[in-house]
């Protein structure tokens, strides 16, 4: 068993969990509506977001069990999975979000799910992640307590982010976001790489 810390899995979810690309969509879809009505929009995409992590550390692992997939086997998967998302933030490039007509509050709540909540802001490659971790704990409820409060850590971070979202824009300003994607991705890349070695570990332990 491998003993991680909070700090571990804070940080592995950070690179993976954290709502920087869904942002530009998010702004676009709150224009024009009422503060109350954008309230409801940001509880709505952080509360998707967390549930799609509880839902990934509850059942991931039983879901590979019934597929007769193997740990190694999906740490690798989900290793390259990490490479492929990782380069695609460090490749990202600025676009403008094109107006797509009024935004009713039932299209907007729909949006806020799919795509901000999934999969721009936890995607395969976080519950990849979540799963991973999982694999570890043998129900340790001190490690399990680790993940769930690194979990919840998470989502309030995307809830302030999606929340204070016009105001970080001005900020940091479009290149200080773009920057920010780019050391995000690096960390992702990082994370893959890390997963496919611990991957290659556990099916090839005599070589590796």
């Amino acid at each position: 068993m491998q003993d991680l810390s909070f700090q571990h899995y804070l940080l592995g979810l950070f690179a993976v969990a954290n709502n920087i690309p869904a942002i530009p969509i998010y702004l676009n879809l709150i224009q024009g509506l009422s503060p109350a009505e954008r309230n409801k929009i940001c509880n709505v995409a952080s509360l998707a977001a967390f549930l799609t992590m509880i839902i990934s550390m509850v059942t991931g692992m039983g879901i590979l069990s019934f597929f007769g997939i193997s740990v190694s086997a999906f740490r690798i998967a989900g290793g390259l999975l990490l490479l492929a998302t990782g380069f695609s933030m460090m490749n990202s490039v600025k676009k403008s979000i094109k107006e797509a007509g009024a935004n009713t509050l039932a299209k907007s709540i729909s949006t806020a799910i799919i795509p901000i909540a999934i999969p721009l802001t936890t995607g395969a490659g976080t519950m990849s992640t979540v799963i991973l971790f999982t694999q570890d704990m043998n129900h340790f409820q001190y490690l399990e307590l680790k993940l769930l409060s690194a979990i919840v850590v998470m989502s309030v971070i995307n809830y302030l982010a999606f929340r204070y979202a016009p105001k970080l824009v001005n900020l940091v300003g479009p290149t200080g976001m773009d920057v920010m994607t780019k050391i995000f991705g690096l960390i992702t890349i990082a994370l893959g790489v890390q997963f496919i070695l611990t991957g290659l570990g556990g099916a090839f332990p005599k070589i590796l």
